[in-house]
C-alpha cells in the first residue's frame, strides 16, 4: 500500500517549475501553469513551510509573491530579460495552513524600458491569503 504525501497532490495543469538555485529548490517545490496571458505559480504547504504557530511562514508567502510577480515581466519578452526585485509589498489577509494549495497570479500594470510595475494575489481556493505589488528592474541584453 502506498502512502501519498500532501505535497504530491498537485492540481491538473500545473507542472514542476524547474527553478534552479538552492533557495528556490529548498523553499518549494514550486509549480507553474501557463494561462492565456500569464503564468500561475503554485505551492503546496508542507511541513517545511510551517512556522512555530503551525501556519505557513510569512517568508514562504512573500517568496511565492516575489516569484509570481517577477515571472510576469520575465515571460513577457523574448529573449527573456533579467528581472530583479526593487520593491515588494505583501499584505497578509489570512493564514495558509498545512496542506493548503496556494496559487499566485499577477498582472503587469506598467512595463517600461527599465522597470515593471506588477500586482497580484495568492489564493487558497477562493480564499485570498495575500495580495502583493512590486516594482522590478528590467535588464535587457543580459543573460537571464
Amino acid at each position: 500500500m502506498s502512502s501519498k504525501r500532501i505535497e504530491d497532490d498537485i492540481p491538473s495543469g500545473f507542472e514542476s517549475s524547474g527553478f534552479v538555485g538552492r533557495y528556490l529548490e529548498e523553499g518549494g517545490p514550486f509549480y507553474l501553469k501557463q494561462e492565456q496571458d500569464s503564468c500561475a505559480v503554485g505551492l503546496r504547504i508542507s511541513e517545511q513551510h510551517i512556522n512555530y504557530i503551525d501556519i505557513a511562514h510569512g517568508g514562504v508567502i512573500t517568496t511565492l509573491a516575489d516569484i509570481a510577480l517577477s515571472l510576469q515581466p520575465y515571460l513577457s519578452e523574448m529573449p527573456h530579460p533579467t528581472v530583479t526585485t526593487t520593491s515588494l509589498t505583501v499584505n497578509f489577509m489570512t493564514a495558509a495552513n498545512l496542506g493548503d494549495w496556494l496559487e499566485a497570479r499577477a498582472t503587469i500594470d506598467r512595463l517600461s524600458k527599465r522597470t515593471a510595475h506588477v500586482h497580484g494575489s495568492i489564493k487558497s481556493g477562493e480564499r485570498i491569503v495575500a495580495t502583493a505589488s512590486g516594482i522590478f528592474g528590467i535588464y535587457r541584453g543580459r543573460p537571464a
